[in-house]
């Protein structure tokens, strides 16, 4: 049972449909030296200059994700500046100076994903729209683990602009319908708001 907070972000699960998720991925370049710290699960952007940026708004009517919402950040690569070795890891460190840089995106529209979310969630929200609990930042996530601590907000609402839908919940062992702190599978919305690929405004 879930009965404490332990959120950890986005995770790919499968397709819409039940097809098997392949772990393929996008790699979009990060700006060398961009400020903020990317982690695994956290959601991404592709920003006017073609590199990729957390999220900063909630996917909330009121807080909209931007038009470039790509997908799920996994991890990223780049030339370390002070070994001058080729780095692999699980989240971006703020303020790297590589040129090289590049995020794994999970960019497939029809991506499902298990997410916590803050508070319980009974069967009844089945169907409904949630955004983020709360805004991403360089500090929602693990710099020892490299995942992210992103949850959903477990208030619903019908309305289109949020951004994402709850499709199904994780029953087992650990999780069930209607836990202190629920796990829910969720995907991007194919609106405004939702996910860059379904959504026809241009970056």
């Amino acid at each position: 049972m879930a009965s404490s907070a332990t959120p950890y972000g986005f995770r790919p699960i499968n397709l819409i449909g039940g097809q098997p998720f392949s772990g393929s991925t996008r790699q979009i370049k990060i700006a060398s030296a961009y400020d903020t710290n990317i982690f695994t699960g956290s959601v991404v952007s592709i920003v006017a200059a073609g590199t990729i940026e957390i999220v900063t708004t909630i996917g909330s009517n009121a807080s909209q994700f931007p038009a470039g919402t790509i997908g799920v950040f996994v991890g990223c690569s780049y030339t370390d500046p002070g070994s001058n070795q080729k780095t692999f890891k699980q989240y971006w460190p703020a303020d790297t100076a590589a040129s090289d840089a590049v995020g794994y995106v999970v960019d497939d529209p029809n991506a499902l994903y298990q997410v916590q979310a803050d508070a319980t969630m009974a069967q009844a929200t089945l169907g409904a729209n949630a955004p983020l609990a709360a805004v991403q930042s360089t500090s929602t996530g693990s710099t020892t683990t490299g995942n992210s601590t992103t949850a959903l907000d477990a208030t619903v609402a019908t309305t289109t602009g949020i951004a994402f839908r709850v499709v199904d919940f994780v029953d087992g062992p650990e999780s069930a319908v209607g836990d202190d702190y629920t796990d829910v599978i969720v995907k991007f919305n194919a609106s405004a708001g939702g996910h860059s690929y379904t959504n026809p405004v241009g970056i």
